[in-house]
């Protein structure tokens, strides 16, 4: 066989695996957050490092680290190996032992931890901390109300979707949850028509404790905040803010919780993003940087306070597969790499030094970018047709023709190599940890190029 017919044959066994696929997936697999006959899944090959490839070797660069969780990348060696090892060992066992790995899992987690949150409850994933937080909550005060903000997004489960403010909640919202939102800080869009991010701040703080009081603080178990908000746009909250909430929460006896599922585990350039700005809260969920994703763990830090409400009383909660050793197995691996190498600075140098300059230098060639925000390996760019008037390039929770400007821009970046994740009128630029500077560089060209697109519908 020649080379040519060679080569011929492997693209159309790639063909054949890649159809395959997808017909298996088309008939079979019910896909979330979609309808079902109006999408079309690539069909992945494989992945290593910041890249994942199709069946016809087309190779993207991620920078949407899956959903925001491979922070390490894709088949990191030392922690496929840690997963394998453990399997030969022993893969699975029920939630009530001791296990060597589910304790060491346990350790290293507690001891990355702001303050004294030193007790670990494993989940299966972010939304299961989410509800095993607010029950914790509403039992340890027993009080029935938790507030979380209108900007946010705390999983799928039906007490997390509740929480959640952004338009997912809509279409699962029963109204008996227990649930009071409020606005948060966002200067660029400000609620409270501020000038400046201090102004923001202490509005903000004014109408949060505006609703405590008029929702009665007797009735409030908990405060739920992302550290910083994730799905809703990478919205870091002004200095002072989370200070300023967790002193509210203080004075009225209400519990604080901070999401951090999609920021922990080095995301923002410190193990927690809690740590930017020196808070403790009293629970703290976690969940998709802990393994990378490679197998799914999520939990809850528990602070000693809340630990020893159930220290004579069982707590009425647990899962089958609570602390899988597997996962645990993957949680130790992966904690342990990015200490060794030091992941967490350098995602904070990458933010620091590459992706924080790089996109506000790409901000200014592109009428349709309105504001640059991040930390970290976590950043958005606000996309608008209007600077002066701050207009959405789409608007909210637009779908079909009314998100078209972005569907193109998203196209434009899936042609030149980068996968993107994008949300709304933002593009979230959210890359694996521990990419390499030549890949910022190359992503970031390829999405100053297709912000061409972006620009051709503004006015």
């Amino acid at each position: 066989m020649n080379a040519e017919a060679g080569a011929t044959d492997v693209t159309v066994k790639a063909a054949a695996n890649a159809a395959t696929v997808k017909e298996s997936d088309r008939k079979h697999v019910f896909h979330s957050w979609s309808a079902q006959e109006l999408i079309d899944p690539l069909a992945v090959a494989g992945a290593e490092g910041s890249y994942f490839w199709d069946y016809d070797g087309n190779r993207y660069l991620d920078f949407s680290s899956a959903l925001v969780y491979t922070n390490i990348g894709y088949q990191h060696p030392k922690v496929t190996a840690a997963i394998q090892e453990q399997a030969a060992k022993l893969c699975t066992v029920a939630p009530g032992f001791a296990v060597d790995v589910r304790s060491e899992a346990a350790r290293l987690i507690a001891e990355r931890t702001p303050g004294d949150l030193d007790k670990i409850f494993f989940t299966n994933a972010g939304a299961e901390a989410v509800e095993n937080a607010v029950r914790m909550a509403r039992l340890h005060t027993g009080r029935p109300k938790v507030l979380s903000a209108y900007r946010s997004y705390h999983g799928a489960t039906s007490t997390a979707i509740n929480l959640t403010g952004d338009a997912r909640r809509f279409g699962n919202d029963t109204a008996t949850a227990g649930v009071v939102h409020f606005w948060g800080p966002f200067a660029y869009r400000s609620p409270f028509y501020a000038a400046n991010e201090a102004e923001e701040c202490e509005r903000a703080l004014r109408h949060l404790e505006d609703t405590i009081v008029f929702e009665g603080p007797q009735s409030i178990a908990a405060i739920i905040l992302e550290t910083v908000g994730g799905a809703p746009g990478v919205l870091v909250h002004p200095d002072g803010y989370l200070a300023g909430v967790r002193e509210l929460c203080d004075r009225f006896g209400i519990l604080l919780i901070l999401d951090e599922v999609m920021v922990g585990f080095g995301r923002t350039g410190t193990w927690f993003a809690a740590d930017h700005w020196g808070i403790t809260p009293d629970l703290l969920c976690f969940a998709k940087g802990i393994t990378s994703g490679y197998v799914p763990l999520g939990g809850v830090a528990i602070s000693a306070a809340v630990a020893e409400t159930f220290a004579r009383r069982p707590y009425p909660g647990g899962l089958t597969y609570s602390g899988h050793v597997l996962a645990c197995a993957a949680a130790v691996a992966t904690v342990n790499v990015m200490a060794e190498e030091g992941i967490v600075e350098q995602s904070a140098r990458t933010g620091a030094e590459l992706l924080g300059p790089g996109l506000r230098a790409i901000a200014e060639r592109h009428p349709s970018v309105g504001e640059v925000r991040g930390l970290g390996t976590f950043w958005a760019l606000e996309l608008v047709r209007d600077r002066a008037t701050r207009e959405p390039l789409v608007p909210y929770n637009a779908s079909g023709a009314d998100n078209a400007p972005m569907a193109e821009f998203g196209a434009a970046l899936k042609k030149g190599g980068l996968w993107p994740l994008l949300a709304g009128n933002r593009i979230h630029v959210a890359p694996p940890c521990n990419i390499s500077p030549d890949d910022v560089a190359k992503g970031l060209a390829i999405l100053d190029e297709a912000l061409s697109v972006a620009d051709a519908h503004t006015v």
